[in-house]
Order: C-alpha cells, then sequence, then structure tokens
C-alpha cells in the first residue's frame, strides 16, 4: 500500500487541488460488481484500495446520472440522481464515504450546457407548446422558409449535421451536441437557480469539487434575429480564433462569466471551499478566465494535450501554460488521456500530421503502430507531466499503459458520433473500453460476466494482476512517481535548463528535483545527481530515446 502519511495535512488544506494527482474514472467502464456488463458504483467502490495504492489525491467520477446513453451519460436526466444501472444515491454515499476513509477526494461531473431530451423539463416543454414558460428553460425558435422548414440559424452540432432538430409542432430546439441533449438557455433564472441547488446538493453529500463540462458554451447570444456563421466551421471551437474574443454566438462569450462568479460564492461557503475545474475547449488566454479565484479556480490544458512529442513545442507550451496560470492566479493543469481522445500509448507514436479519425477508421492499421515503442513513450510522457508544477489528471488505465483500442467492429460502437456523422468519424468508443483488473475471466476481471465493449485478448497482459508488484511494470512506475512527487514537492515553479542538448526537455523543480527528458532519437549524457526514478533503464548510464528521469541533488 502506498504510504499517505502526508495526506491527512494535505486534506485539511483548502488548496490542496492545486497541485493533486486527480484520477478520472469512466464509470461504466471502471468495475461492474452485478455482472450485466456496465460498471457501477458498488464496483467502484470495491475498487477504491486501487487508487489508494496508487497514490493519486483525488477521483473524478464522470457521469453516474440517470441517462440513455445517447451520448455515453452526458445526456443527463436527472442532475441530482443516480442510474439505476449503476446504483443508488445510497451506493454513491458508501463510495464517497469509503473514498474519504481512504484519504481520497471525490469529484463530480456537472453538465450544465444541456440535459437529456428524457428530462422532465424538457417533455414539460414538449407538452406544453410554443411561446411556454417551459419552452423558455431551452432554446426553442421558429423555422426559416416558407412554411419554418429550415433550421433557424446555420449552426453545426459538434457531433455533426444541424445543431436544430424539429420538433412536430413545427418549431426548433437547439442541440450543441446529439438531438438527444437540448441545450438549455441560461438566460432563464429557473435554469440558473436548479444549478445552483445542484451544486448544494452535491456539496451537502461531502463531495470536494466538480469538474464543469463545456464550461465555455452555456450562455449564448439569442437577441432576434439570430445570427448565421456564414461559415459551418465557425460552429466548432477550433475556429474560436476567427471571431474576435468573447463575440462567438454559443462559445466563449463574455458573460458566461458571471454564472461562474456567481458559483464561487455557493463553493466558497463550505470548509474546506469545493474546487472546480472547466473544461473550455478555448484559446489558453481566454482559458485564464475560468480559472480565476473568483470563478471555477482551475481549467484543463487542452494545448499540452493536443501537442506532438517534440521537445520545442511541448517546452513552449509549457512556459505559455504556466504563465496563463500564474497571470490567473491558478495552478496549472496537465492531461494527456481523457475519456474524449485516443489514448496516449497510442498517439504520441503516431507519424506527425497523422489524421486521429482516419487512424481509427482504418482500425489502427494505417499506419500500424509499435504498441511497446507506444507504452515506452507513454511512460516518459508521464514523468514528465508529473514533474511539472500544477494538478496532473490521469485517465483510468493508463496507469496500466493501456493502447487504444481501435479496431473496435463497427456493429459494437456506441458512442453518437459514428451515426450523426453517417459513419464518417468512429467515435470516442476506443478509449472507453473496460478495464482489465485479472488475466482471464470473461471480461478480465471488470465484472463476473462480460462487458458492454469487447476487450481484446491483448489487455490480459495490461491487467492489474499481471502488473501488480512487479519490478519495472507501468503499474509500479506510477506507484514510486506518486509516491516520490508527494514528497518532492515544494512551489509551483520551475527553472529551465539553458544547456539541454538538442530533443532535451531539462528543467530543476526545487532544490531536490531535476527533470530529464530525451525526446531525441539519440542517447545524451545524464546530467549529475541521484537517480530516483527512470521510465526506461538507462543505456551505459545515459538516458536513451523517449526516456524521462528525475534526478535528486
Amino acid at each position: 500500500m502506498t504510504d499517505r502519511s502526508t495526506l491527512d495535512l494535505s486534506s485539511r488544506d483548502p488548496d490542496w487541488w492545486r497541485q493533486a494527482v486527480v484520477y478520472q474514472i469512466y464509470p461504466r467502464s471502471f468495475a461492474d460488481a452485478d455482472g450485466d456488463g456496465l460498471g457501477d458504483l458498488r464496483g467502484i467502490t470495491r475498487r477504491l484500495g486501487h487508487l489508494a495504492a496508487l497514490g493519486v489525491d483525488a477521483l473524478w467520477l464522470s457521469p453516474f446520472y440517470p441517462s440513455e446513453l445517447a451520448d455515453g451519460g452526458y445526456d443527463v436526466a436527472d442532475p441530482r440522481g443516480v442510474d439505476p444501472r449503476l446504483g443508488t444515491l445510497d451506493d454513491f454515499d458508501a463510495l464517497a464515504a469509503e473514498a474519504h476513509r481512504l484519504g481520497l477526494k471525490v469529484i463530480v461531473d456537472i453538465v450544465p450546457n444541456h440535459s437529456s431530451h428524457r428530462h422532465a423539463w424538457f417533455q414539460e416543454a414538449l407538452y406544453a407548446g410554443p411561446g411556454s414558460a417551459a419552452r423558455d428553460r431551452y432554446v426553442f425558435r421558429d423555422g426559416r422558409g416558407e412554411h419554418g422548414e429550415l433550421p433557424p440559424t446555420d449552426w453545426q452540432s459538434v457531433f455533426g449535421g444541424s445543431a436544430w432538430k424539429r420538433v412536430p409542432d413545427g418549431q426548433w430546439y437547439l442541440h450543441l451536441f446529439a438531438p438527444e441533449q437540448p441545450d438549455l438557455n441560461w438566460e432563464n433564472q429557473e435554469v440558473r437557480a436548479d444549478y445552483r441547488t445542484t451544486l448544494r446538493f452535491w456539496s451537502d453529500r461531502g463531495v470536494d469539487g466538480f469538474r464543469i463540462d463545456v464550461a465555455h458554451a452555456l450562455v449564448k447570444d439569442l437577441s432576434e434575429p439570430l445570427r448565421d456563421l456564414g461559415r459551418p466551421e465557425l460552429s466548432h471551437e477550433a475556429a474560436l480564433t476567427a471571431l474576435p474574443p468573447g463575440t462567438h454566438p454559443f462559445y466563449d462569450r463574455d458573460d458566461v462569466h458571471e454564472i461562474y462568479r456567481d458559483w464561487r460564492k455557493i463553493l466558497d461557503a463550505y470548509r474546506p471551499p469545493r474546487m472546480a475545474v472547466a473544461e473550455a475547449w478555448v484559446p489558453g488566454a481566454r482559458r485564464a478566465l475560468y480559472a480565476r479565484p473568483d470563478e471555477l479556480g482551475q481549467a484543463f490544458n487542452f494545448e499540452y494535450l493536443e501537442a506532438g512529442w517534440d521537445a520545442e513545442e511541448l517546452r513552449q507550451v509549457i512556459t505559455d501554460s504556466l504563465a496563463t496560470a500564474r497571470a490567473a492566479g491558478a495552478s496549472a493543469t496537465w492531461v494527456l488521456s481523457n475519456h474524449d481522445v485516443v489514448r496516449h500509448a497510442s498517439r504520441l507514436t503516431l507519424p506527425p500530421g497523422t489524421d486521429p479519425n482516419a487512424w481509427l477508421l482504418s482500425g489502427g492499421h494505417a499506419p500500424a503502430v509499435d504498441e511497446a515503442a507506444g507504452l515506452r513513450r507513454a511512460r516518459a510522457a508521464t514523468l514528465l507531466m508529473l514533474a511539472l508544477p500544477g494538478s496532473a489528471y490521469v485517465y483510468q488505465g493508463e496507469e496500466l499503459g493501456l493502447p487504444e483500442v481501435a479496431d473496435l467492429p463497427t456493429e459494437v460502437l456506441q458512442d453518437p458520433i459514428w451515426e450523426q456523422t453517417g459513419h464518417v468519424r468512429k467515435g470516442r468508443d476506443g478509449c472507453r473500453v473496460p478495464l482489465p483488473w485479472t488475466t482471464s475471466g470473461p471480461s478480465y476481471g471488470f465484472g463476473p460476466g462480460g462487458a458492454w465493449l469487447p476487450q481484446p485478448p491483448g489487455f490480459a497482459a495490461y491487467a492489474v494482476e499481471a502488473q501488480d508488484g512487479v519490478e519495472g511494470s507501468t503499474l509500479e512506475l506510477y506507484r514510486t512517481a506518486l509516491r516520490l512527487r508527494r514528497k518532492l514537492l515544494d512551489g509551483e515553479e520551475l527553472t529551465w535548463a539553458a544547456d539541454a542538448p538538442d530533443g532535451v526537455l531539462r528543467f530543476d523543480r526545487s532544490e531536490g528535483w531535476r527533470c530529464v527528458a530525451n525526446l531525441s532519437g539519440a542517447a545524451v549524457e545524464l546530467p549529475a545527481g541521484e537517480v530516483l526514478l527512470s521510465s526506461a533503464p538507462l543505456e551505459d548510464g545515459r538516458v536513451g530515446p523517449d526516456t524521462t528521469v528525475w534526478l535528486g541533488r
């Protein structure tokens, strides 16, 4: 079991989250207690010892609320309930209590941009008809054209196609994601009040923090007439820089920040204050606004996730990210994988310029990926990430070195992206395949039965059982790194070495900690110091390619 002797002190620290390691759990794929093939809350509770032994500070639960799974649980029918297939509120309370007993904080996902179309409010809106107070909780509009047969605007859904869907009485409603996810109207005070209630509901149950889904999209410009974008691609976050900051009709509008200032008052009313982190797909300078102390406090750093395996690019991203966080009064965040992207053990080894979707559509064969090389690079990336000042967010299974399951048959795909794009984009199922806990069994220990997505035979070699206690395994690398990190943390600064060779990142974190990451194709000399940990064996005392070393001085 990992030594957590310093955790009691940090758990009383209101700023515990500033350099925390947070483990993301996708509940349906973590552990299945009842054997129905779907992960559940009791399964998570039974496996919390794994997280305590790993040495993380907190767990973040992706949505476990009632949902028809039109978008993997992010279509929420009741934000203050538990999906019966995953358990009950009593099961959640038991999970939170056990996590806290083990010294783990609990963070839950909040999905405020939209609800499920099965939400009681939306069903009421359909029944109530045009002009009703019930419809005002959502974004309903009349269509264009002689008979209202055209969508109100040219806005496009993130998942493909128009962002508007027509209902039988002729009106259209906005859905920036799947049609089963109607957008809420944040100009409506009842919507705002209900989310205040939700924040208090979970905080009162002992939740320590919140991850805010699509934090940048709540507020829309709904002044009439609604304005077209003119170019469909401007409907997506990547095109935000094409418009003046804060002026996009439905992304990253300046008015969204008054919502989070209001939320901060609620979060700060608890002792200790509840933390929050924004999922905001916006440029770095704009992202910092969400992370201000009087708003959410942190925001995910997607520039780092999207950076290539290139020393100069990463150095610039790290430098800019630290500066942006510092200017906001926040701490930086670092993430390599999550439930929406190709796992980094596969992604980091793809040649520069590879289209991840095309690679997925090829079943992971064009180009072919060297799994061993990918794992080596992933291990090096992990030690680099964990050496950086700020919070590290670890996605379930990356501590096992899991690769992307790129060859899932199309008939088993669950992600709505596959159908909504007309089979053009394969979606995110490959990173959501249930975890392997044992080397045998119908679902490699995920549960007593099968799994909702098929696991490849190769998962057996990555199982917790196969790596537990095995010197040099990826699991033991994570455990050792997190144990050392807890002892070595000192301040939120780093100092770059001026004499690092080309292709090498080298920096000091404190008086006793130095990180050397060799991203070049040749071995390099190891600076003076005691080797504390290495992502791969040294080569005659030198740091080999795709290797990160921590040194004591």
